[in-house]
């Protein structure tokens, strides 16, 4: 007779939280959120298909309190409320279990580790196997010969082994463990400063938690203390973290069967969430009957997987043979740091089917490490392939490579795909667009994590030091895995030839653009940056003797909950708005509302702002010049902000703030090398330029033709009065108006920045709508549009994905309206620099390469050129920047050139397409 399967039992409110926040923010095409749906669904689905259960059932905690309120009334009180995107998820996500034919068990006052615990312990004594699908460490308690816990996440079973190993006490004394560590989560109170390794500890050596606080006296030092303070506590935590085994839960495990699917409402759900793939489930062939978009391929995680690990020459030789052969390389490298300038190569790893992968470990340094090729041996075999452009080459962020292998004397090329990348053309609004997010949302798998090899924390290891049987598998499963979402992802980009063009002609060719950016980097005074810092801190000092003197004593200036003393119930100043404790808000804009009224809240300001140029900037920066360059490298990201524009990280270049004094002197430290001159080439209003165009406002489109000062122009038209006769007043408002309808800014927003009554501001706009009726009628038909399809797009095919346009809450949607407007012009604009970045590069390495360019901010783009050279040179880089496009308007940039990037702002040079 067979032996009976297992009895599985899933934790499905922890199953859904953790596919929430595993998965980026799917939403369907009506805009509503999917991807906790998705993420739990695809595990439910994979469970399925591995086990074929005969008994199943899935569990869920019941809405309100349960009976532990009662022993403890602040139970769970910590929890923050379920976000409105996971809790509209629950009915969806029940029906589609349901349709799936499985038992769904939800008990008032009962939580699903209570119910799960009953109906364990009861199969257990009937001699059955448990498989407990959770990755809550409470349910540790269960484990025994019988009983088990599957973390789907993770891949991992956790039997009592596994329980000591992670734990480091048996499964018994989990409760005892949970007691005294107490638990955040469920605002369970433990004995304070008492940890996981001083909890079993005291559990090795006492054996129980009765027999600790029995002999609590003989624990020394404060934690002795510590322990001897919570004995009142403890059998009341024990209580809350012990699972009950003995509850009524209205059914058996022999009652749990799974009953035949509901096809139809299936086939209903995956059309309405958008899970086209799944829908494949019920065609023979494979094809997705009626489904709006063709579906993604089946995961192809369950493929047999061979990886290797290369330490030998003839193995070598191997690979080498199966790289010149492929049609594809997945290229993907380990190192040291996360630092692509300072990090050292430890080993490179290599797809080019699926399900195959070799890694070449070459500086693993541990003691007992196995000997490995020289990676000047394998440096110098992979070059002749991994520099031949006609070798396309793959990678996940393989900027990263990129970088790491030109400092070790690789220059790659050839790059003609990037998962990450291609993640991100498709949906930039999805949220992360790491692999292993990758993984499970397009194959259904689930990664090893750098951190099951490396560890966590403080003894995290770096890779160099990680055992090669644990090493290789992680690092050949990066490069197989990288390829095999090549394969969905290119399929998903086919599906809109628009976007997969985006990808194909802008975000792929400014890979290695960017590369050669930031391997530049940019020469730094940190002389300067010191001398400033100095007087900055001596300005602070002085702020804050003003302060203490307009306050009436002293106080810690970066002390929020000092200042509301000061402020509110001192110098007794209105609280115009409070926070979400309900204490009154000293936030920024409540302070500049504040200023008028006294003194004291323009000196936080100001306090509060040379505090932040001095912590962000002039302490910070000195410390990111690359000793071995002397120059600071900052990393530009392609895939983080949703419109298409790059981000700048470690340092930041992009936020320096220049609108007071000492910040553009932080511009000054940023120096050209002798015989050089800094260009600073930027965009004109580049973003109404494009309002122009797309809306095609024949009014706007003339004022733009004709060279006149736009904000004049408009103050013109808004005010009824002749050009001459503008005033600074009049254009200060009409700057406001221009660029505020763009990032969809109403009458109250208006009339807040310009300090004037609402209806004031509404009649502003009024005129402003009257005198260019055509960008009205864009912003209109733009936010309908929106509204029909769920996204808006850019010049060139970028699409931005609104899952709120649809929203009933009024906040959300409006949110959503003002983005549909801004985000084709922002996104626009990002493309147009990143266009003329690409052409400039191969312009620069082919006629000019002893110029380069040091910088991209916002809508500009810096450069070193020869000094010699750097006026007619600069005039060349403006005009090609202006003819990477042919708009209904001109484009016109600002070039200026310096010694210092301040300078280079001093005096400019218009030039006009």
């Amino acid at each position: 007779m067979a032996e009976a399967k297992p009895l599985i039992l899933i934790d499905g409110s922890s199953w859904l939280y953790r596919a929430f926040h595993a998965l980026p923010p799917l939403t369907n095409a009506k805009g509503e959120p999917t991807g906790a749906v998705y993420g739990m669904g695809n595990m439910l689905r994979k469970l399925l298909r591995e086990y074929e259960p005969d008994n199943i059932a899935v569990i869920f905690d019941p809405r309100g309190k349960t009976f532990r309120n009662e022993i403890y009334a602040d139970y769970k009180a910590n929890r923050p409320p379920v976000p409105p995107e996971l809790s509209s998820q629950f009915p969806v996500m029940r029906e589609l279990i349901e349709a799936l034919g499985l038992p769904v068990l939800q008990i008032d006052g009962v939580e699903a580790d209570d119910v799960i615990g009953t109906l364990a312990t009861r199969a257990r004594a009937d001699g059955r196997q448990v498989l407990i699908v959770t990755g809550d460490k409470d349910m540790a308690q269960l484990v025994d010969d019988k009983v088990q816990l599957l973390d789907t996440m993770k891949g991992r079973v956790m039997d009592t082994a596994a329980v000591v190993e992670k734990f480091a006490v048996q499964p018994g004394q989990i409760i005892d463990y949970l007691a005294l560590v107490g638990d955040t989560s469920d605002n369970i109170p433990g004995v304070p400063k008492v940890g996981p390794k001083t909890a079993a500890k005291w559990l090795g050596e006492y054996g129980d938690l009765q027999t600790i606080i029995e002999r609590a006296s003989e624990v020394g030092g404060k934690i002795g203390e510590n322990l001897r303070n919570s004995l009142e506590i403890l059998p009341m935590s024990q209580d809350l973290a012990t699972i009950r085994c003995d509850l009524d839960v209205g059914a058996t495990h022999q009652s749990l069967v799974p009953v035949e699917t509901n096809t139809e409402t299936l086939r209903k759900l995956y059309t309405e969430l958008g899970f086209t793939r799944w829908l494949a489930d019920f065609d023979e062939d494979g094809n997705t009957e009626g489904a709006a978009t063709p579906a993604t391929p089946a995961p192809t995680s369950q493929i047999e997987t061979t990886y290797h690990c290369v330490t030998t020459q003839a193995d070598f030789e191997t690979l080498l043979a199966a790289l010149n052969k492929a049609e594809l390389i997945c290229l993907d490298t380990e190192t040291d740091s996360v630092d692509p300038m300072q990090a050292r190569l430890v080993g490179l790893s290599f797809a080019v089917n699926p399900g195959e992968a070799w890694y070449v470990p070459v500086e693993h340094d541990y003691l007992g490490a196995p000997e490995q090729l020289s990676r000047e041996v394998v440096l110098d075999a992979l070059r002749p392939i991994l520099q031949d452009s006609s070798k396309p080459k793959l990678g996940q962020h393989i900027k990263y490579d990129m970088t790491v292998l030109a400092r070790h004397g690789v220059a790659v090329q050839g790059v003609t795909e990037d998962t990450m990348l291609q993640s991100y053309t498709f949906n930039s609004t999805a949220g992360r667009h790491g692999m292993d997010a990758l993984a499970l949302q397009y194959l259904g798998h689930t990664t090893i994590k750098f951190s099951d090899v490396a560890g966590k924390g403080k003894k995290q290891l770096t890779f160099n030091q990680i055992d090669l049987e644990q090493a290789a598998p992680y690092a050949a499963e990066d490069a197989d895995i990288t390829l095999r979402l090549h394969e969905v992802l290119t399929a998903k980009l086919a599906e809109t030839p628009s976007v997969a063009k985006l990808y194909r002609e802008i975000e792929v060719p400014l890979i290695p653009v960017l590369a050669t950016v930031e391997q530049r980097g940019v020469l730094l005074n940190s002389g300067f940056l010191h001398q400033l810092s100095s007087e900055l801190a001596t300005r602070m000092a002085e702020l804050q003797t003003e302060a203490f003197k307009e306050a009436g004593g002293e106080f810690n200036l970066n002390s929020p909950a000092q200042l509301q003393v000061i402020l509110f119930e001192k110098l007794e100043l209105p609280v115009v708005r409070k926070t979400p404790k309900g204490q009154p808000s000293t936030a920024e804009d409540v302070l500049e509302e504040l200023a008028d009224a006294h003194a004291l809240p323009r000196l936080i300001l100001d306090y509060r702002g040379l505090s932040k140029l001095r912590s962000t900037y002039t302490e910070k920066l000195p410390q990111s010049v690359n000793r071995e360059t002397g120059r600071v490298h900052t990393s530009y990201h392609q895939a983080v902000a949703a419109t298409g524009r790059l981000s700048s990280s470690d340092p930041n270049l992009q936020n320096i703030p220049i609108r007071r004094p000492e910040g553009r002197r932080i511009r000054q430290a940023f120096i050209a090398p002798p015989e050089y001159t800094l260009a600073a080439i930027d965009y004109s209003q580049i973003e109404l330029r494009l309002m122009a165009h797309l809306s095609g406002d024949t009014g706007l489109v003339q004022a733009f033709k004709d060279g006149r000062d736009i904000h004049a122009a408009t103050a013109a038209e808004i005010f009824e009065v002749a050009p001459a006769a503008v005033t600074a007043d009049h254009r200060r408002t009409a700057k406001s108006i221009n660029f505020g309808l763009i990032y969809g800014m109403s009458a109250f927003g208006l009339a807040k920045q310009l300090n004037i009554g609402r209806v004031e501001a509404a009649d502003y706009i009024e005129r402003f709508f009257k005198r260019y009726p055509g960008v009205r009628e864009f912003m209109e038909s733009t936010k309908e549009k929106a509204r029909e399809q769920g996204f808006v797009e850019t010049l060139y095919g970028r699409r931005l994905y609104l899952p709120e346009i649809n929203a009933r809450n009024q906040q959300q949607r409006q949110y959503a309206e003002r983005t549909a407007i801004n985000a084709p012009l922002q996104g626009t604009a990002a493309d147009l620099i990143k266009l003329a970045m690409i052409d400039i590069q191969d312009w620069l390495q082919a006629e000019h390469p002893d110029a380069y360019m040091i910088m991209q901010v916002h809508d500009e783009l810096v450069f070193e050129l020869p000094a010699a050279s750097a006026q007619a040179l600069g005039k060349q880089l403006g005009e090609r920047m202006c003819a990477v496009a042919q708009l209904d308007v001109p484009l016109v940039v600002e070039l200026g050139l310096g010694a210092n990037w301040d300078a280079s702002h001093e005096d400019t040079l218009t030039i006009s397409s």
